[in-house]
C-alpha cells in the first residue's frame, strides 16, 4: 500500500505537505494549500537510502514558509515546497535522521534523533554538538568474559558496531564513555566470549558476517562460513546466532539456514545439519493476501533475509544435544551431534501461530531432557508472550506464562546455573523472575525504565545479571545470589544473606567535577564487602502509630484528640530502629560495625575493608573530618563473619544467622 509521511506547516496551517512512497525506492512530494481538499504534485524524490520502512517522515520549518525537511540517511532539504531538494550539511555527525525539532525564538537551532543519538545545531546546520550523556544505545545482544578482576561487557548496537567494556573500573568516578571500545564496525549483533580465555571475542555486523577478534592485537579475522560452488546461497538472518560449545571452548556453532560447527575456533567449518527452514522464495509470499508485481514498494535491499536460524542452544550435560530455531516457525533438535535432526512445527505448540518466530531456545544446564522457547509474533499485530517448556527433550511443550502480561513480547530466557528453578526473562517491557522454573512470574524491574529488554546473561564467576536494552544501554544486577534461597516462606522472616568473595584493592581517584554535565559515566559498584540483608516490615514510629489512629478516626468523622506535649515530645526524640551488622575476624574478635536502616524489603550495605581507628578523642569536639578514614588500614584477607542485630528502641536483638565471607 505504501507510507506517507505528513508535515503541516506551522506558518500557515491550510498548507500541508505529503511523502508518498510509489514503487521501490520510489516517491513523490506533494503539497497543498487547502488543508488537503486538493494536491499538487510537487516533485518525484527518492525516498531514501533503505526506503520508506526506515524513512519516510517530513518536517516543515517553523521560521521559513515552504521549508521542509525529510528524513533520510543525509536529510533531504526543500526551500520551495518540495520542488527541489538538496542535502542537509552533516559534517562530523551520524547520518540516517529520524527525527527533527526546533525553537520557535530560535531560527539557527536543530535538535535531531538519528541512529547515533542526538545532535544539535546553533548555527543552522554549520556545525553540529553531539549530546554524550544519553545512555541510549539500543543493543542487541549482550556477551560477557571472565576477564579478572572485573569482566568485560559486550553488545552488538543498533548502527553502532560492537562494543565492550568493563563491568566496573579502580577508578572512584566510575565507568567513563573512555572506557569502553569498538571492538567491530557496521551494525553489530550477537557477539560471544571464549571461556577461560577473556583474550577471545567473535563479533559480527549485520547478515552474519562474523569475525574472530583477538583482544590482545585487535587483529579481526573473518571468519564467515560459506556455502559450497554447488550448494545454494547461505542465508543469514540480519542478527545472525553464534554459539561457544560449553564441552570445549574451541568450538563454535553458527546459524545460517544450515547449523555449522568449527572446532577450531572457525578457521574451518563443517555444516551438521541440511536446510532447517521451509526454504520459501520470499518474494513470491502473498502480502496482504496477493502475491505482488516485482515492482511493489518494497525494498529487498534492506530487508532481513528470510527462512534463517536464529537460535541456537546445547545441552552442557551432552555435547550430542543441540536446538535450532528458526524465523519461519521452525524447531529442530538433534540428539546425536546434527547426523539426524526432529522438526517441531512451532503450529504444533499449545496455541502458538504458525508465524510465529523464535527469539530464542535455551536447553536447561541442569536436566539434559528439559529445553525452553520463547517465540515472537509481533509482526503480525500480535504481542502476546509466547514461552513454553518442554521436559522430554522436545517431543512435548506446555506454556509456562503465569504471571506475565498478556502483551509481554518475550525475547529471551537465562537460567541460573546453580538453582535450577531461578530463571530471569527479558520482555518487551522489562524483567520478569521465576523461583519455580517458570510455573510463574513475577516482574523484577525495580530501577528499570519500562523499554523493550532483548537479551539477558549470567556472569557466572560474579553471580551477576546483565541485560541489554534496546534504547537505554546495558544495566547490571550485582550479585543475585540472595535469589537463590529465596522462597515465599524466606519473606515472612528476617534474613541476612551470604555475601560474595571480595576484591581488596586501592581504589584510583579519578575524574573531577569540572567537566560540566556532558561528561557521562556510570557509577561502580559500592567498593568492598557488600551485605545484602532482608526485612518483612518496616520501623514503625509514635507518630506513624498514632498517625495511623488519626486516619481511622478521620475516616470515621470523629474528633481527633491532641496526644500532648509530652506524648509530641517523645515522637520528635525517639530513636529510629536501625540495622547493625558486626563484622568479626577468624578468631572471633571484632573488627568493625555498619549502621544500615531498617526497611521492609531487601536493602544492601557495604563495607569498605578498613579497620576503624582506636585515638583518645577530646571531650570538647569530636572531629568529624573525613581523613581519618582516609587514612585508615586494609583489613588483612582472609575469612570474616558477619551478624546481624537490630536496634529497636534501645534494645538489641540478633536476626537470622551470621554469615562468613
Amino acid at each position: 500500500m505504501g507510507k506517507i509521511g505528513l508535515a503541516i506547516s506551522p506558518i500557515n496551517q491550510d498548507v500541508l505537505y505529503a511523502a508518498i512512497e510509489l514503487d521501490r525506492k520510489k516517491g513523490a512530494i506533494y503539497r497543498s494549500d487547502n488543508q488537503g481538499g486538493s494536491w499538487t504534485k510537487m516533485s518525484e524524490t527518492v525516498s531514501g537510502g533503505t526506503g520508506p520502512h526506515y524513512y519516510q517522515e517530513l518536517v516543515a520549518s517553523p521560521h521559513v514558509f515552504d521549508k521542509i525537511y525529510l528524513m533520510d540517511v543525509r536529510v533531504q532539504v526543500s526551500d520551495n515546497g518540495g520542488k527541489t531538494f538538496y542535502r542537509m550539511n552533516e559534517s562530523n555527525k551520524h547520518s540516517d535522521n529520524h527525527s527533527m525539532t526546533f525553537k520557535n525564538n530560535d531560527p539557527n537551532y536543530l535538535l535531531v534523533g538519528t541512529d547515533g543519538g542526538i545532535y544539535e545545531s546553533f548555527d543552522n546546520t554549520k556545525t553540529w554538538k553531539y549530546v554524550n550523556n544519553l545512555p541510549i544505545t539500543q543493543f542487541y545482544k549482550v556477551a560477557v568474559d571472565d576477564a579478572k578482576p572485573f569482566y568485560n561487557v559486550f553488545g552488538g548496537t543498533q548502527d553502532n558496531n560492537s562494543q565492550g567494556g568493563p563491568s566496573r573500573t579502580f577508578k572512584t568516578d566510575g565507568i567513563s564513555n573512555s572506557d569502553w571500545f569498538v571492538l567491530l564496525g557496521g551494525d553489530g549483533h550477537q557477539p560471544a566470549t571464549e571461556p577461560g580465555n577473556p583474550d577471545i571475542v567473535y563479533a559480527q555486523s549485520q547478515q552474519g558476517n562474523l569475525h574472530r577478534v583477538d583482544r590482545t592485537t585487535g587483529e579481526a579475522v573473518y571468519i564467515k562460513p560459506q556455502e559450497g560452488i554447488d550448494e545454494p546461497y547461505e542465508r543469514n538472518n540480519w542478527d545472525s546466532p553464534i554459539l561457544v560449545s560449553n564441552h570445549d571452548p574451541k568450538r563454535i556453532y553458527f546459524g545460517t539456514q544450515r547449523v555449522w560447527k568449527s572446532d577450531n575456533r572457525g578457521d574451518s567449518w563443517t555444516p551438521i545439519s541440511k536446510d532447517l527452514t521451509k526454504n520459501e522464495e520470499r518474494i513470491t509470499l502473498p502480502i496482504m493476501g496477493k502475491q505482488k508485481s516485482w515492482d511493489a514498494a518494497w525494498d529487498v535491499y534492506a530487508m532481513s533475509t528470510y527462512n534463517t536460524i536464529t537460535s541456537l542452544s546445547e545441552s552442557p550435560l551432552d555435547e550430542n544435544i543441540l536446538y535450532a530455531g528458526t524465523d519461519d516457525g521452525i524447531i529442530q533438535y538433534t540428539k546425536n551431534g546434527g547426523t539426524t535432526w526432529t522438526k517441531v512445527l512451532v503450529s504444533s505448540l499449545p496455541n502458538v501461530p504458525a508465524t510465529a518466530f523464535v527469539n530464542d531456545i535455551k536447553a536447561d544446564l541442569h536436566d539434559a531432557k528439559t529445553v525452553y522457547v520463547a517465540l515472537d509474533n509481533h509482526k503480525y499485530g500480535d504481542y502476546k508472550p509466547y514461552l513454553l517448556k518442554s521436559t522430554n527433550g522436545g517431543t512435548t511443550w506446555q506454556a509456562i506464562t503465569k504471571g506475565l502480561p498478556d502483551n509481554a513480547l518475550v525475547w529471551r530466557v537465562v537460567q541460573d546455573h546453580i538453582n535450577p528453578n531461578l530463571l530471569f526473562l527479558a520482555t518487551e517491557y522489562g524483567i520478569y523472575l521465576s523461583l519455580n522454573q517458570g510455573e510463574e512470574w513475577v516482574k523484577f524491574s525495580e530501577g528499570l525504565p519500562t523499554i523493550s529488554f532483548r537479551d539477558l546473561v549470567i556472569q557466572k564467576r560474579e553471580s551477576d545479571l546483565v541485560i541489554a536494552s534496546f534504547g537505554r544501554g546495558f544495566y547490571i544486577l550485582d550479585d543475585y545470589s540472595p535469589l537463590r534461597t529465596m522462597k515465599k516462606i524466606t519473606l515472612d522472616n528476617p534474613t541476612l544473606f551470604k555475601p560474595r568473595k571480595t576484591l581488596q584493592y586501592k581504589p584510583i581517584s579519578g575524574g573531577t567535577s569540572s567537566q560540566g554535565e556532558s561528561y557521562y559515566t556510570a557509577p561502580n559498584p559500592d567498593f568492598g564487602a557488600s551485605f545484602t540483608y532482608y526485612l518483612p516490615t518496616n520501623f514503625e514510629s509514635l507518630k506513624d502509630t498514632r498517625q495511623k489512629k488519626e486516619k481511622t478516626l478521620k475516616k470515621e468523622n470523629k474528633d481527633i484528640a491532641f496526644p500532648g506535649w509530652e506524648a509530641l515530645d517523645l515522637e520528635k526524640n525517639e530513636q529510629k530502629d536501625s540495622i547493625i551488622l558486626v563484622v568479626t575476624n577468624s578468631k572471633g574478635d571484632f573488627v568493625t560495625r555498619i549502621n544500615a536502616p531498617y526497611k521492609k524489603g531487601f536493602n544492601r550495605v557495604s563495607w569498605n575493608l578498613t579497620l576503624p581507628i582506636v585515638t583518645s578523642l577530646s571531650s570538647e569536639k569530636i572531629s568529624e573530618d573525613s581523613f581519618e578514614s582516609r587514612a585508615s588500614t586494609f583489613a588483612p584477607s582472609g575469612t570474616y563473619t558477619v551478624t546481624m542485630y537490630a536496634n529497636r528502641k534501645g534494645e538489641i536483638t540478633a536476626l537470622s544467622q551470621p554469615q562468613t565471607f
